[in-house]
């Protein structure tokens, strides 16, 4: 643990003296990075996510998902929320299914084996990203569109199941007093939804802002790469970054990568939920495994149904 500390601090510390020696270029790798966000992910991310906001405190979603209960418990063998943080998921994005998981540990409802269960179908992207960022902005295809949001809700339905009987070595309940858990919560207003709406959409600018410039560190390397990897590269770094190089690819090749890059998430990703992981005892490394097969699962269902 403390190499992988020194490691951390000693990457800060070189990319700080890269961005003091070389100002201009690692401002333009930001301002890239703010502008990708600004005109691709902001304008269909934020109303999305207020209006998702606003049907989520209606309390509908969770009468929905009264239905699913069991047959999620039964197939995914976890507790019977896991429809309820699945279906959030879908509908918000990263990373809210990992904090909702995480939520449900911290009030003792689940183990951290069973946790460790949700979090390999509980962590998805929303559909106003792969819809309407990565479908209509990026491809023009909003049919497309539709094809990676189905692939990537198969493949965190069939990734569970591969990990649907995980045990950790030491799973425990925290069995926390939890009675103030149970009381109604007050609704939100009309201007939280906004302000909460709007800081979330604000924290994913600034991650895709930082990994843009750590991508451009990284370019000497990635450049040594094969032409039709490197948007691949680039999206196992950062979600957005990837799937906009990606989209100038080939059709067919473009659509399959992009798949991966959308449910394997990007380590701008898997650090966003690193917190949450810490939390929930589930290492890091388990996740990632869990990201890489449901991105495999995805590419693979994307490319069959292009296919037909």
């Amino acid at each position: 643990m403390k190499k992988i500390k020194y490691f951390t601090t000693f990457a800060i510390l070189l990319l700080i003296i890269l961005i003091v020696f070389n100002p201009a270029k690692y401002i333009d790798s930001a301002l890239n990075g703010l502008s990708s966000f600004a005109t691709k992910v902001l304008p269909c991310t934020l109303p999305f996510m207020i209006l998702t906001k606003l049907v989520i405190e209606q309390g509908h979603i969770e009468r929905f998902c009264h239905f699913l209960r069991k047959p999620f418990k039964f197939l995914y063998n976890t507790n019977e929320n896991a429809s309820y943080v699945f279906f959030m998921s879908i509908l918000s994005g990263y990373p809210v299914g990992a904090k909702m998981t995480a939520d449900l540990y911290e009030r003792g409802k689940i183990t951290t084996d069973e946790a460790c269960r949700m979090c390999s179908f509980c962590s998805n992207s929303g559909p106003m990203f792969i819809i309407g960022t990565v479908g209509a902005i990026l491809f023009k295809n909003v049919a497309l569109g539709f094809v990676l949001f189905v692939s990537h809700i198969l493949s965190a339905l069939i990734n569970g199941l591969f990990y649907r009987n995980i045990k950790l070595k030491k799973s425990k309940n925290l069995n926390f007093d939890n009675s103030h858990q149970n009381r109604k919560r007050e609704p939100l207003s009309f201007g939280d939804i906004i302000s909460n709406s709007v800081e979330a959409v604000l924290n994913v600018g600034a991650v895709i802002c930082l990994f843009f410039i750590i991508i451009d560190v990284l370019s000497p390397a990635i450049a040594l790469l094969p032409n039709q990897t490197i948007a691949l590269a680039e999206g196992i770094v950062e979600l957005t970054r990837g799937c906009i190089d990606a989209s100038m690819l080939p059709f067919y090749l473009g659509a399959v990568v992009c798949s991966f890059i959308i449910s394997f998430g990007g380590i701008s990703t898997l650090i966003q939920s690193s917190v949450v992981l810490k939390k929930l005892k589930i290492p890091i490394w388990l996740f990632s495994v869990q990201k890489l097969t449901q991105g495999l699962i995805s590419a693979c269902l994307t490319a069959i149904i292009l296919a037909i």
